[in-house]
């Protein structure tokens, strides 16, 4: 079991779900994943709510803030000083959407967007660290940015967060101390001119194309049924409401 009692800067921390029906959505991940919700506290933060593996906290759960939000999953890298972070964004090109702004006494959040329009977060842990289970079937375990701009996007992380650029045909990894920690690829040219650039969280699954199958019996819908390259093997697809997600399993 892989837990989490700490996060360096520049990790990817936490992912959570924006949907139009979360009584729906607890209901679908639940019974893909085995996720349990406790929405005792959800009023309190205007809807929001955890999902937790086996009794760990791994991804958040919200109602769509605004109308015409699309639903969709959101990814978020730990920062030591959201406020530096901010003013780095913004030195490096990106924008602010959501400035920092403390969570009780959870941790503080802030939201940008990058050069080429895809939206991330970060976030500051206080009492709530994040992700306390990944790498674990069903948990948190890769963040990845489909991108229109990769020559804009590797200089501003780098900016940013520090990360290193490992670039190959076809696929990016950004790097900090040496471990590939997200990755990056270019947007695929039969993807619509109205898709944006994005980024997009996988959960662990021994055997994604068992488990893309299982999702779509739940009522989700296939977008990639099932791929392997080089040493991964992934299926990706969106959930009953639209938000895309990744299945992967990293081959030893």
């Amino acid at each position: 079991m892989t837990i989490k009692t700490a996060y360096e800067a520049g990790e990817p921390i936490w992912v959570d779900l924006s949907t139009p029906d979360v009584a729906h959505s607890i209901e679908f991940y639940g019974a893909l994943f085995g996720w349990t919700c406790d929405t005792s506290r959800a009023e309190e933060f205007g809807g929001y709510a955890n999902f937790s593996s086996d009794g760990k906290p791994v991804a958040g759960v919200m109602p769509l803030m605004q109308e015409g939000m699309p639903p969709v999953w959101s990814c978020y890298v730990c920062t030591d000083d959201a406020e530096k972070t901010t003013a780095k964004v913004t030195e490096a090109g990106g924008t602010v959407v959501a400035p920092p702004m403390a969570v009780g006494q959870l941790g503080v959040m802030a939201v940008y967007t990058a050069p080429d329009g895809a939206f991330f977060g970060v976030w500051e842990p206080k009492e709530h660290l994040g992700s306390e289970r990944i790498d674990e079937e069903g948990c948190p375990s890769w963040i990845e940015n489909t991108t229109r701009d990769q020559a804009a996007v590797l200089p501003f992380y780098e900016k940013v967060f520090g990360w290193g650029a490992r670039v190959q045909p076809g696929y990016t990894e950004f790097q900090q101390g040496g471990s590939s920690v997200a990755g990056c690829m270019d947007m695929p040219e039969m993807a619509p001119d109205a898709v944006p650039s994005y980024w997009m969280p996988y959960f662990k699954a021994e055997d994604p194309k068992a488990k893309g199958a299982e999702a779509v019996a739940l009522g989700a819908t296939h977008v990639v049924e099932y791929a392997e390259m080089e040493n991964v093997a992934f299926s990706i697809v969106t959930d009953p409401h639209g938000s895309m997600f990744g299945l992967l399993r990293v081959n030893a």
